[in-house]
């Protein structure tokens, strides 16, 4: 033991800084998960035209716990799905904690795969429809993976990603992707409530909504009403932090970003056979030219974007407590 703790000693410390790092990624091992979807720009795509569209391929990177005494170990598993400006640090931080804690995780890369970086001040390229059918075939291909539990994923997603978390439990859709697989529990931060669907049917399986009180680019206000009108027909809940912004759970400042659409003065209608209709005029929103021309109505450029300390502190923990009452317990 004493020719042990002298050898230590006499390392250098970037070796043991090395040493004690490669250990740490020992612990987890990555695979590259392809998949076939395709491209669908708006949800009624999804539930009457899936058998039309043509096909697109998908990938995303999955992390796995590795035990060496149980290497057949199932774990439960968090599909993460990024917001309009792509992974940034702390959606990899809220899945380097799941990781910590024992869960495998699932980095979505919708735009990657399609070539795409960003979708801000458009959002027509890579839409949510496109998304949550990423999510669900992810979901099936994760499914029959030796140490992936099925009975136990969840999805979580940021901004764009947490509309894909939300509205993936949204039955109309989920149905028409599949009925065999189903998410236990959805996690959407700052997602746009901003929708207002005329069939209510959403899954049992517990979501939550986390948002900023002063979020004006996905205001919080729809996403308190959608939770009221979902009372007692679906499994669902919100936190609201006060003074916080759109993505208050970064590190990084609040900053003007004149490009981003503002939709604190926008509520559109969602039909049964997912078309999202126009303020006023009612008339779908199918196609990239009718998406823009509603938003004309009510669509402003300029939001605030940036962490709040108070509020990530709590985000965080609830956020590992949530997966672990619906995913461990």
């Amino acid at each position: 033991m004493y020719q042990l703790n002298l050898i230590i000693l006499k390392t250098p410390l970037s070796l043991l800084t090395l040493l004690l790092s490669f250990s740490l990624l020992a612990q987890f091992q990555q695979e590259e998960i392809r998949f076939e979807s395709a491209n669908p720009f708006s949800l009624s795509d999804v539930i009457v035209h899936l058998d039309e569209l043509e096909t697109q391929s998908v990938y995303g990177q999955l992390t796995l716990p590795v035990d060496s005494l149980n290497p057949q170990k199932k774990y439960p598993l968090i599909i993460g799905v990024a917001g309009s400006l792509g992974w940034r640090q702390h959606h990899k931080d809220y899945m380097k904690m799941y990781q910590e804690k024992g869960f495998a995780t699932f980095e979505l890369n919708s735009f990657m795969s399609r070539g795409i970086t960003s979708t801000v001040g458009s959002q027509d390229q890579v839409t949510i429809a496109g998304i949550i059918l990423d999510a669900y075939r992810a979901l099936e291909k994760l499914a029959q993976h030796p140490n992936i539990d099925s009975e136990k994923v969840s999805i979580t997603g940021w901004s764009l990603g947490g509309g894909v978390a939300l509205f993936s439990a949204w039955l109309p859709i989920k149905n028409a992707i599949t009925t065999e697989y189903a998410f236990a529990s959805h996690l959407a931060f700052y997602p746009p409530c901003f929708i207002n669907p005329e069939n209510l049917d959403f899954s049992q399986a517990p979501i939550h909504i986390l948002i900023g009180e002063a979020d004006n680019w996905t205001p919080a206000s729809p996403c308190k009403d959608l939770v009221n009108t979902l009372a007692g027909k679906a499994n669902i809940d919100i936190s609201i932090y006060p003074e916080a912004h759109h993505g208050f759970d970064s590190e990084a400042p609040v900053v003007r970003n004149e490009k981003a659409y503002s939709f604190k003065d926008c509520l559109f209608d969602l039909t049964a056979e997912g078309d999202i209709l126009m303020n006023y005029l009612k008339l779908p929103m199918d196609s990239p030219l009718m998406q823009k021309l509603g938003f004309l109505f009510c669509v402003e450029r300029g939001v605030n974007i940036g962490g709040n300390p108070a509020a990530r502190a709590l985000s965080m923990p609830f956020s590992a407590a949530f997966m672990e009452k619906t995913l461990m317990q």
